[in-house]
């Protein structure tokens, strides 16, 4: 309920609005022109002029203003009204005789019932997994609500906001004993989704899968379901818009869910839409006399021994940004443009967070090692990447996806993939020569951070191998392209696209999938994290540990050892 009145504040007419606590409401006042918040009055007041009405009536719609709040009309022309003098007959006053004057004692006086003092109310609001806390400024008040962990003060809304932890409410409400606070428990409340409003009770789980591969959690607070939330990796409470998110696993969807209905929590689930494709990316057809990258760049690059596959990440990036200001000299673009580039890469381009550091770390290296200058400090925040759970296939899975496929050479780049957990590029650059049948082991040379390595050669892969070597009688490379050349790594990716298509797999497969699949195989069948981690070549054990988050394969046998105690 929004209740509007006239008010006159320094000497000004103003509107002045009242209505529950609201950060909708509250938003679309702010944005009005001359809107303020008066701490005497406990509301917001807005300009008494026709501009200010007609904008609250576009953001509020359903307001509905007193019959004496109207909009200034225009003085109508008045033509002057000829006054016919009056004569006036002199009134005759008869004196009257006063009676005298009787004054009641003072404690007989009855006295006029108290107004309410607005700047002593204390009014506490429960909305969902927040408290909001209104009071008159008092030293021993905000020490009391600074002992409340995670409390703030809010400067705009000039009210506190503490966690609805459970005994918070009861610790408020002793300290304001005696002084009658206002208490409203709210059953539902509201949250920003998309420039969109959206209203979800206290006993409601709303769950959205994102485009990003995470699941987001808004609920009112329940201690049960934030301890389970806590148990999976990588979660995650985002601060400003009040919700919790995890990565994204049918498994970690069904245990939310199979507790929120035994909590007796209404379950709403949905997923985010894919959103607008950005604008496509700067070609040689887009602008005139399109620049190549600097010669200086490309040889500083091999200089410092980056690989052929950054070099030309780098150089497509570097181009694609120099081409962007294609009227101005390359050495006199200055931070401003940069900025704004970076900004056009995230608005316009809609590029993913990995494109947009890539193309910062470009931009930099470019700047301060190529023309050796100071070390830049761009003021744009850098993305930061959601950590997502890898997509696994399951072994029935794996087994569709081989069958699917006829083409024996085809067939033995995929196997490979899941049987020794090779990168794409490390399948297309191995070569003859690293096939130990001896030791059954498979020599990965110069592989991502320029590293060799030794990963497993399966016995049941060799028989496929012999195969297709009988067939195809490769000369250097397992796997050869055109005229003895490496194979496209774009047309591996296409044909486990389409083997994944006719295995009627429903999940996004690539082959770095098989790799996930091998580690994750690996760990459920026994292998020691160590050696997956060595056959995998990651440098710390931390990135191969994701791989315990996605398997639940013996879980069921592991006790608790409070299950030991004689209790």
């Amino acid at each position: 309920m929004i209740n509007t009145s006239k008010i006159n504040h320094r000497g000004e007419d103003r509107l002045k609005i009242e209505f529950p606590y609201n950060e909708s409401i509250a938003n679309q006042v702010r944005q009005i022109k001359g809107s303020a918040w008066s701490r005497t009055q406990v509301a917001w007041h807005i300009p008494f002029t026709d501009e200010a009405l007609d904008e609250l009536k576009r953001r509020l719609p359903d307001i509905e203003l007193p019959q004496n709040i109207i909009k200034k009309a225009e003085p109508a022309k008045v033509e002057p009204i000829k006054v016919e003098p009056i004569k006036v007959e002199p009134i005759k006053v008869e004196s009257v005789k006063a009676k005298p004057l009787t004054v009641k004692p003072i404690d007989q006086i009855p006295t006029k019932q108290k107004s309410t003092d607005t700047r002593n109310l204390i009014k506490i609001d429960v909305i969902g997994r927040k408290i909001l806390l209104k009071m008159p400024k008092d030293e021993n008040d905000i020490k009391f609500i600074n002992t409340l962990k995670y409390s703030k003060w809010d400067k705009k809304m000039f009210i506190w906001e503490i966690p609805n932890y459970p005994g918070n409410l009861d610790l408020i409400n002793d300290h304001f004993k005696g002084r009658n606070p206002e208490l409203v428990v709210h059953d539902k409340f509201d949250i920003s989704l998309n420039n969109e409003t959206r209203t979800v009770g206290n006993k409601e789980l709303l769950i959205i899968k994102t485009k990003t591969g995470r699941l987001r959690l808004i609920f009112g607070f329940d201690k049960a379901l934030l301890t389970l939330i806590k148990k999976y990796p990588y979660y995650s409470w985002d601060s400003k818009n009040k919700w919790w998110t995890i990565p994204f696993s049918e498994i970690y969807l069904n245990q939310i869910q199979s507790y929120a209905l035994e909590q007796g929590l209404k379950v709403s689930y949905e997923e985010e839409p894919a959103g607008e494709m950005g604008v496509k990316r700067i070609s040689a057809f887009d602008v005139p006399n399109y620049r190549e990258c600097p010669e200086g760049m490309i040889l500083k690059l091999k200089e410092i021994r980056y690989s052929p596959k950054t070099i030309k990440v780098y150089k497509a990036l570097f181009e694609e940004f120099i081409n962007f200001y294609y009227k101005y000299d390359i050495n006199k673009i200055d931070e401003t443009q940069i900025i704004s580039f970076l900004r056009f890469l995230v608005i316009d381009r809609k590029v993913s967070t990995s494109y947009q550091n890539q193309s910062i770390n470009a931009i930099k290296f470019y700047y301060e090692k190529v023309l050796g200058g100071q070390r830049k400090f761009y003021f744009v925040d850098r993305p930061k990447k959601e950590r997502t759970l890898p997509t696994v296939l399951n072994e029935d899975e794996v087994v569709r996806l081989f069958k699917s496929v006829d083409n024996i050479k085809h067939k033995c780049m995929l196997m490979l993939a899941y049987s020794s957990g090779l990168r794409l590029g490390e399948i297309l650059r191995l070569r003859l020569v690293d096939i130990d049948r001896e030791r059954m082991q498979i020599r990965v040379v110069q592989s991502k951070g320029r590293k060799d390595r030794y990963a497993k050669l399966s016995a049941k892969f060799t028989k496929v191998l012999d195969q297709y070597c009988d067939k195809e009688q490769p000369k250097d490379f397992v796997f050869e392209g055109a005229k003895g050349a490496e194979y496209s790594p774009t047309s591996l990716q296409n044909i486990i696209r389409a083997a994944a298509a006719k295995a009627g797999i429903q999940k996004h497969t690539t082959m770095h999938t098989l790799r996930h699949t091998f580690a994750t195989h690996s760990l459920e069948n026994g292998v020691d994290l160590r050696y997956i981690q060595s056959m995998l070549g990651h440098e710390s054990s931390k990135t191969t540990e994701i791989y315990t988050h996605i398997t639940t394969k013996g879980f069921d046998q592991i006790k608790s050892p409070l299950d030991n105690l004689d209790i």
